[in-house]
């Protein structure tokens, strides 16, 4: 069974997608800036996998960031 630190991380992670989609959705943010600063998060993690504290969930996090935006799953594309 999950903890529930991994709960909580879901629903963050929820939160802050849902956010970003409406972020765009009303024309806060365009999609250029909304994969921005999934970009800029993804590097976050990337650089403090290089710094060897607890690097194995640094990159996890990098990858599943990067498949976000692969995906397009914070931007509604048509």
């Amino acid at each position: 069974m999950p903890e529930q630190t991994e709960y909580a991380g879901i629903a963050a992670l929820t939160i802050c997608e849902t956010l970003l989609l409406a972020m765009n959705d009303y024309h806060l943010l365009p999609e250029h800036e909304v994969v921005g600063v999934l970009r800029d998060a993804a590097a976050s993690h990337e650089n403090a996998a290089g710094l060897g504290s607890n690097a194995d969930m640094h990159r996890a996090v990098a990858d599943m960031i990067n498949q976000i935006i692969a995906g397009g799953n914070s931007v509604r594309r048509p």
